[in-house]
């Protein structure tokens, strides 16, 4: 193995941003002050840093002593011509021997986010002797990896011929023995065909072979997530008693339709049961009768909804006080652990979860095995929004399983709040696009010939035209695109409006003081409260290489890795804005977004608006297409099977 020479490695360690607390600019005033590789680093020389005082040159050195399995791992990415970067949560994935590990089995690598094959198969030419492609090392990690893949779109699971030709295409010559290495390592389950049994009407009839196309694979912790999910909801539904009389309903009965009282006398009596209906059908209204009638009888009540706009939204709506599921069960920082569960399960007799569309399996298996035994768990969403970000299909699943109660809205109540936002709505969740009368301007289409008009048409509306015609400030408007790339994805669109509603040069990070900016991953240990993945905040203070932000659970100072984890906020994806609502939304449709678009996006798109909805629409006929033809691409899960098999 060569090894790259130590102020290299140290160079590409501080560059790649590596090191908790430094700062860019710090970072280049290291070699003036004579460090310039690790064994120059002490307090005593970092004192001598331009804006370092001797409390901050203390705080640099322990973090950088506390990141030397970091720096172990450059060390070898370094070594084999790999970007540092690829460094950043390996003590995260890979412990605090990460390097040993690595060195042990290279392949190990693709536990990292952001690797290729490629990547993995430099580290092991460059550590291992005579490293070689039918290694068993790498069989196991391309199985794991296939399914890692195969859960970025949503899959708990995948047949095992789509893994073999996976394997194949690797030119991995012998799969079978990939996949068993990978099955008895541990982090791959195997699903064998379901059992069929022969017919009873036929004395001589035999046990049917079982369909090897049957056959999944399943990365462990969703395979077991799912397989917890089924257990516990029967659990619950099996230990339920009734809460109270459903004549009681009657007293909280005053304004619900017969389908709203159902669903409230169903909670009062089943262990779990789904509510679920469009914009405008009431569902939070029936939400907060529910909350009436538990609180006026003793009941011990917890609200939950997966992001915190919705949290604050489900708070307002019931005059209860309402958190994150993440924050209900008390998340231990980036580990996706919790501190409530089956140990120490929540103390709630009813726990109601808003925005359930957005719950994925291994958040939904934390949340069950955090209910004791009798809770009444209800889950309250739109089944016809896009499913939730991490994999899994929970709420559709559950629905189609049949094994708990559902009760479905579908009479429009918010006429006169949103009339034209919730018909629009209404009519696209029925693969409709209708053309809706909207003479208050609370819905206006805007119509743009390509991406860069597109592009304008979006800058225009939220820095002059809202605000102007319609008296909304533009911090409260948000713009949602389904794109990244291009003049009306997100990247430029962001740049366009910040040059606009806060100019300045980015002094940490690319951020300013005034600067919107949206979260890309769970941050729920940074003190006090931290940020969860979708969050949207507000920069209000610029540290050195620290931002105070001003989230909607509240205020927190980011540092360290976390900072990788912001992006600009004015302009989101549609999944990011899932489970958000803001007085004034503008949704940009550009002509590259036409292959993506489907209803179940269009649908979540529109339905993110309070009061007013501006549709900037570049995407031609694909728009009326989408919502006509295209539903979200069906999800590979065991879910719904294995309720079903319970509730036998």
């Amino acid at each position: 193995m060569t090894s790259p020479t130590p102020d290299l490695v140290f160079a590409a360690f501080c560059t790649a941003g590596l090191w908790p607390g430094l700062g860019k600019r710090t970072a280049a005033d290291l070699p003036a002050a004579g460090i310039t590789t690790a064994d120059d680093v002490s307090a005593d020389r970092l004192q001598k840093l331009p804006r370092v005082g001797r409390q901050r040159a203390e705080r640099l050195f322990s973090s950088f002593l506390a990141a030397q399995p970091t720096y172990e791992v450059v060390e070898l990415l370094v070594a084999a011509g790999l970007n540092a970067r690829l460094a950043a949560n390996s003590a995260d994935a890979l412990g605090p021997d990460a390097a040993r590990r690595l060195r042990d089995d290279p392949w190990a690598l693709l536990g990292l986010t952001g690797v290729t094959l490629a990547d993995a198969d430099r580290l092991a030419v460059n550590v291992l002797p005579g490293a070689d492609r039918q290694d068993t090392r790498r069989g196991r990690a391309v199985v794991g990896l296939t399914l890692r893949t195969a859960t970025r779109d949503g899959h708990t699971v995948l047949p095992a011929d789509l893994v073999v030709a996976a394997l194949r295409a690797e030119q991995i010559e012998d799969p079978e023995a990939a996949i068993v290495a990978a099955v008895e390592g541990g982090d791959v389950l195997e699903h064998e065909p379901p059992f069929v049994e022969p017919d009873e009407d036929d004395p001589d009839a035999e046990f049917p072979e079982p369909d090897p196309a049957l056959r999944m694979l399943s990365l462990a912790r969703y395979g077991m997530a799912e397989e917890a999910v089924a257990e516990n909801v029967h659990r619950l539904v099996a230990t339920s008693g009734r809460l109270a009389d459903p004549a009681s309903v009657r007293s909280v009965a005053k304004g619900l339709d017969p389908a709203q009282q159902a669903a409230v006398a169903g909670v009062l009596g089943a262990g779990v049961s789904l509510l679920t209906g469009g914009p405008g059908t009431g569902k939070s209204r029936t939400v907060a009768s529910l909350v009436q009638l538990l609180q006026a009888k003793g009941t011990e009540v917890a609200l939950a909804a997966p992001t915190g706009r919705a949290a604050k939204r489900l708070e307002e709506l019931t005059d209860h006080p309402a958190v994150t599921v993440h924050r209900l069960l008390g998340a231990q920082g980036t580990t996706g652990g919790f501190s409530r569960n089956e140990e120490w399960p929540l103390d709630a007799d009813v726990v109601v979860v808003d925005e359930a569309s957005m719950l994925d399996v291994e958040l939904t298996a934390a949340l069950l095995e955090a209910c004791k035994d009798g809770t009444h768990l209800l889950l309250v969403g739109d089944p016809a929004q896009l499913p939730s970000i991490g994999p899994g299909h929970v709420l559709g699943d559950l629905i189609d399983s049949g094994a708990v109660p559902v009760t479905e809205l579908t009479m429009l109540h918010r006429q006169a709040a949103g009339g034209a936002i919730a018909r629009l709505a209404t009519g696209v969740r029925g693969g409709e696009l209708v053309q809706v009368e909207s003479p208050d301007r609370e819905v206006v289409i805007v119509p743009a010939t390509g991406s860069a008009e597109a592009a304008k048409r979006v800058v225009q509306l939220v820095t002059d035209s809202i605000p102007r015609a319609l008296g909304i400030d533009p911090a409260t408007v948000q713009v949602v695109t389904p794109v990244h790339r291009g003049p009306a994805g997100t990247i430029e669109l962001n740049k366009a409006l910040k040059e606009k509603l806060n100019p300045g040069t980015g002094t940490v990070f690319g951020f300013d003081v005034g600067d919107r900016v949206v979260a890309t991953a769970n941050h729920l240990d940074i003190e006090p409260i931290g940020f969860a993945n979708g969050e949207v905040g507000v920069v209000t203070g610029t540290g050195e290489g620290s931002l105070s932000i001003d989230f909607s659970s509240g205020p927190v100072t980011v540092t360290g890795s976390a900072l990788s984890d912001l992006r600009h906020g004015w302009a989101i994806t549609v999944h990011r804005a899932q489970g958000s609502e803001w007085p004034g939304v503008v949704v940009v449709l550009p002509p590259e977004a036409g292959g993506m678009l489907s209803r179940p996006l269009v649908y979540t798109a529109l339905t993110r608006a309070q009061k007013h909805l501006s549709i900037v629409h570049a995407s031609g006929a694909a728009l009326a297409r989408a919502v006509r033809e295209v539903d979200v691409r069906p999800r590979r899960t065991r879910l719904s099977g294995l309720l079903a098999e319970l509730a036998d």
